[in-house]
């Protein structure tokens, strides 16, 4: 089997190690992207098929920099999953700083626009031509949490991506598809334990997942010839308040 590249954004730690080490344990060559190297080095020290790509996605320069030093060294890129992401403060709408607002949107919209941009030029031109993009939406790209705007109008906004990203992307053999995930196991949700405010005004504690099984989900997603596609993916904690949310 010829080698397989993928770039992992955010993959220092939760979600993107995760996967990042599922890939590589599937034989992809992985590089991760984060804007802190020590995490990075860590993983790629622990792993042989991992390399650290330090870059922060919401620079247009670092990115394309980052890219093409992946192209560079390995010839292709495959496959980049969209993970980098950040939360905002739970407040009320009129509450929301509007600083906080943009530094939400350039990191979950504009580094998500930027990495695909970098990745569709790459897949467009190589040879054989074509690759997969998957994008972290999360499970607020369908419904919200409560006091959450910035976040989910950010995630809606992923949703936006992926569905023209999947769109334009047809007649140059890029796939492009989404994973919505709830409550998989990792520093982020740990206060979730103390509990998470609900749609009725309550604040009770939710169910987790192990990340694993996001792991396993985007390697199969990975695994398919570009000729099929897993647009959606949604996966999630079984007993989570995601059905019936509200």
């Amino acid at each position: 089997m010829a080698e397989r590249i993928a770039i992992v954004t955010g993959g220092g730690s939760g979600v993107g190690a995760a996967c990042a080490r599922a890939l590589a344990a599937a034989g992809w060559t992985v590089a991760v992207l984060g804007r802190r190297r020590d995490p990075l080095d860590a993983l790629a020290a622990e792993v042989e098929r991992i390399h650290a790509f330090p870059a922060d996605v919401t620079d247009a320069d670092q990115v394309e920099r980052a890219f093409g030093e992946v192209a560079d060294r390995f010839g292709r890129l495959d496959l980049l999953f969209n993970n980098a992401g950040r939360g905002g403060s739970t407040v009320q709408v009129d509450e929301v700083d509007v600083d906080e607002w943009r530094e939400v949107v350039d990191v979950n919209v504009t580094g998500t626009f930027l990495c695909t941009r970098a990745a569709f030029r790459i897949m467009r031109a190589q040879d054989p031509q074509g690759g997969r993009i998957v994008n972290n939406g999360s499970i607020s790209a369908q419904v919200p949490r409560p006091r959450s705007i910035a976040y989910t109008a950010t995630k809606h906004a992923v949703t936006g991506l992926t569905r023209s990203t999947s769109l334009d992307g047809r007649e140059f053999s890029i796939a492009a598809g989404q994973i919505d995930i709830g409550n998989a196991a990792t520093a982020m949700t740990r206060s979730m334990d103390a509990g998470v405010l609900q749609a009725d005004g309550t604040k009770r504690p939710e169910p987790t997942m192990d990340v694993a099984a996001v792991a396993d989900a985007l390697v199969y997603m990975a695994s398919l010839p570009l000729s099929a596609n897993v647009q959606w993916l949604t996966v999630t904690a079984t007993a989570m308040p995601y059905i019936g949310r509200g």
